[in-house]
């Protein structure tokens, strides 16, 4: 079966065969021998999204579309699947229905796939509206948690077209979502912090994470439409949002950070107006969880700044309407970003911070900004360029660096940005009052070079400002020859040109045919 699905397009050319293989694999869902019954989803999962469709169209010899005859013996499918198992073959199923062209169809199908979590749903609901107590049985908290999980999995592959199933099941998802949320909090507020760790808060929070990723998934495999979004934020703000600002540190979920995120990255500017209320439910209280040390709360940290890049390259004017305290507070924050010794957040981090350079000095307010903040960033960005732990950013850094000096040699800064009281004389301009400055701040951090040596850095780099990798060259070479570096290996240096050198190693095999297997070649293999 394995091997068959690796030819997909003998398949989509061989009607009959593809459905013997098909319904070879459901009976497979019901073999009980280990790992059969996930080969046969993990593969039925493999040939849909490589031939759906076929399954759509009906074939010569049929009287309906394979997807409903499918349909009508589902619960007789799944019957001996595991809820994983079931999960991977509602997506299945979601890909399909996803390449019916008539909405009447689709949505007729999409209703025959969910009738039986949906049914499940209703009477859960419906008894919870009885008695709310029902909700906090274990039992009951699991058959939700598989509903939602069911969902997310069809969302997933359904995408836009997802737009009726959540429609359906939104608010009273949200009802359960505050509910549970309070449960934790008095479960916490009650046991002290070891009852964040008992079984059943933890299942609790699964249910909210799978909420929040169900949401967060729909909205970002929809297609861009306005209408989705103004749907579906404003209900979420108090019990999400507010929920989120409530809590105590431990129970705050960090799927809210992402969630807001990808909302902001797919709706843009549409979100400015929310911006204030986003940035008052999360950021003041997410700041104190994250920067008391490196390791608390990993999955905050990444999420967070992932949140306030989506704002800074979308809503920037959101930004500059901050009280200078506030935008201290984000300044601040994203120097304790790219100072992190996780990758992946200084990465987040000095992304984030070149985005705002380029922002800010595009805007009215480049001269305030500058004055405020240029000496400090400057200073922080050689502290992590000549940092060993820092190296993989090196490409970011020498990024940052080109942009701070292009822009104090270019006419966009009209205001001095040295402080008249505080320096010996005044400067003709700030390009020279930056190369003076970085001189000393270089002298004083390598003491053993020699102020000559210093000088032709500087001067080097003022000079190469408009060629990236002459720039970069002297960066290189000066950190090559410093103590620090000198004994270690420094690969990570050169990664941007080693991976330049792979891609164009790859585009060499791809043009001569056969160096590459078939199946590596993804876009050669999607069903059109």
């Amino acid at each position: 079966m394995y091997v068959v699905g690796q030819y997909p397009r003998f398949l989509r050319a061989h009607w009959k065969f593809l459905k013997t293989v098909v319904n070879k694999l459901f009976e497979f869902m019901h073999e009980t021998h280990p790992g059969v019954q996930d080969m046969a989803c993990d593969t039925f999962l493999k040939i849909v999204q490589k031939c759906k469709r076929k399954f759509v169209i009906v074939q010569v010899g049929e009287n309906e579309p394979f997807v409903s005859e499918l349909l009508s013996a589902l619960a007789t499918t799944v019957a001996d699947l595991e809820p994983h198992q079931i999960h991977s073959f509602y997506e299945s199923v979601g890909h399909m229905i996803q390449a019916e062209s008539d909405p009447h169809k689709r949505d007729e199908y999409l209703q025959r796939l969910m009738a039986l979590p949906n049914q499940k749903w209703g009477e859960i609901i419906g008894q919870a509206r009885q008695s709310v107590d029902v909700l906090k049985d274990q039992d009951v908290i699991r058959t939700v948690l598989n509903i939602l999980q069911t969902n997310t999995s069809v969302a997933s592959s359904l995408g836009t077209y997802f737009l009726s199933q959540i429609s359906l099941i939104f608010l009273d998802m949200l009802n359960v979502y505050r509910m549970y949320s309070e449960l934790i909090s008095s479960s916490i507020a009650e046991g002290g912090p070891f009852a964040s760790k008992t079984s059943y808060v933890k299942l609790l929070r699964s249910v909210k994470r799978e909420t929040l990723k169900l949401i967060e998934t729909f909205l970002d495999k929809a297609e861009d439409q306005p209408q989705i979004g103004k749907q579906f934020v404003p209900p979420m703000m108090d019990p999400v949002l507010g929920d989120y600002a409530r809590n105590l540190p431990d129970a705050r979920e960090s799927e809210v950070l992402s969630l807001f995120a990808t909302i902001i990255n797919k709706y843009k500017a549409a979100m400015i107006d929310d911006v204030p209320r986003i940035f008052e439910a999360v950021f003041q209280c997410t700041l104190e969880m994250i920067t008391k040390n490196f390791e608390d709360y990993p999955e905050h940290r990444l999420k967070f700044f992932s949140l306030l890049r989506a704002i800074a390259t979308h809503c920037f004017h959101a930004l500059i309407q901050l009280s200078s305290q506030q935008l201290k507070l984000v300044m601040d924050s994203i120097v304790w970003a790219f100072r992190h010794t996780e990758r992946n957040i200084a990465e987040t981090g000095l992304n984030l911070l070149l985005e705002m350079l380029k922002n800010f000095q595009a805007s009215e307010f480049c001269n305030q900004f500058y004055r405020t903040y240029f000496l400090t960033i400057e200073q922080e960005i050689f502290a992590v360029l000549t940092d060993t732990f820092h190296k993989p950013g090196f490409k970011l850094h020498v990024l940052i660096l080109q942009q701070l000096f292009c822009l104090v040699e270019s006419s966009l800064l009209t205001e001095p940005l040295w402080d008249a009281a505080t320096v010996p004389y005044q400067y003709p301009n700030n390009g020279m009052f930056v190369r003076e400055y970085t001189i000393k701040l270089l002298s004083t951090s390598f003491p053993n070079m020699t102020a000559t040596e210093v000088t032709q850095l500087v001067n080097g780099l003022f000079e190469s400002r408009n060629d990236l990798s002459t720039f970069k060259n002297h960066i290189r070479d000066f950190l090559v020859q410093s103590k620090e570096f000198s004994a270690q290996d420094n690969k990570d240096l050169y990664a941007e040109e080693a991976a330049l050198q792979r891609e164009r190693e790859r585009q060499r095999m791809l043009s001569i045919p056969g160096l590459i297997a078939p199946n590596e070649i993804q876009d050669e293999m999607l069903d059109s």
